[in-house]
């Protein structure tokens, strides 16, 4: 099985992938800057933080795959990007590097705007959102051949609308994935499905997706 760690996995996409990947037996290791009182049985809580990447990185000696899930908001903004910048500039170069993005930096339709771009973006999420892009252009500019993949979630992804598991979900490419009435959305578990899916039988190297139902 493969050696998975999550980065952020307490927090609610990270939580959702540990979650999936004991479930298909993966060997899990869950890093945040605390440990929670609730765990997933089998997988291993470590503290740590993306903020002190020498330390991390001693930490995650041995895995494969690594997910970052952190989004770039409160105390937390502006600090992530250069963070991962740094997290794939000291991995070893055979670990696969995962990113849990935003919706904002996928496109509304084939060779159309990003909706980050829309007129009907909200303001207050532009930095979040810009800053998740920001790590997407670092990983395409990367040249150093490690091989990683970028999701961008439904636009009503998130806590506030959690949904239940049904093993589902649409890949849209580059563009946000809506049902036909035009709503974009999909569970904290059928993320983690598409996750584990993409880390078990690869499709995307070395590019982004977009989930959905």
């Amino acid at each position: 099985m493969t050696r998975i760690a999550v980065i952020g996995g307490t927090g609610y996409a990270g939580s959702h992938i540990v979650a999936e990947a004991v479930r298909r037996g993966h060997t899990v290791l869950s890093v945040a800057r605390t440990a929670p009182s609730e765990r997933v049985e089998h997988a291993t809580y470590i503290e740590a933080t993306l903020l002190d990447v020498p330390t991390l990185a001693n930490e995650l000696q041995g895995v494969d795959v690594v997910v970052g899930t952190v989004p770039a908001r409160g105390d937390m903004l502006g600090l992530v990007r250069p963070a991962m910048a740094q997290l794939n500039s000291v991995l070893p170069e055979d670990v696969r590097i995962g990113v849990i993005g935003g919706a904002g930096g996928s496109l509304v339709a084939e060779g159309g705007p990003r909706l980050i771009d829309t007129p009907g973006f909200t303001e207050e999420y532009k930095p979040e959102a810009q800053e998740a892009i920001g790590i997407l252009e670092d990983l395409q500019a990367d040249e150093s051949g490690r091989d990683w993949f970028y999701v961008h979630p439904a636009g009503g992804f998130g806590v506030w609308n959690p949904g239940e598991r049904t093993g589902t979900y649409r890949d849209g490419g580059d563009v946000l994935v809506t049902d036909a009435d035009g709503e974009s959305y999909i569970s904290g578990a059928d993320l983690a499905v598409a996750v584990l899916d993409e880390i078990e039988n690869p499709r995307h190297h070395r590019e982004r997706f977009t989930v959905g139902y």
